[in-house]
């Protein structure tokens, strides 16, 4: 059975914001709000997509595997 959650006492600002997203994107203010809140529900936290993955690894010019190893290696052993 669905349940009704409500934030309260959000800026003015803010639900501004909020309504010029929803009308960005052809949602009402309601289906913006869920749109985030599954977003944010649905996100795993350290997990990456593969083009995160790929523009990580050129931003620390890794070239070859034997490098990648011992960038992990070292991650791995400063815990």
């Amino acid at each position: 059975m669905p349940v009704n959650l409500s934030i309260k006492n959000v800026p003015d600002e803010l639900a501004a914001l909020l309504r010029e997203r929803a009308a960005r994107n052809h949602r009402s203010l309601q289906g913006e709000l869920m749109a985030i809140v599954e977003a944010a529900a649905r996100e795993r936290p350290g997990t990456m997509t593969i083009a995160e993955l790929r523009q990580e690894v050129r931003r620390l010019g890794v070239s070859t595997p034997s490098e990648s190893a011992a960038i992990i290696r070292e991650d791995r052993d400063g815990r």
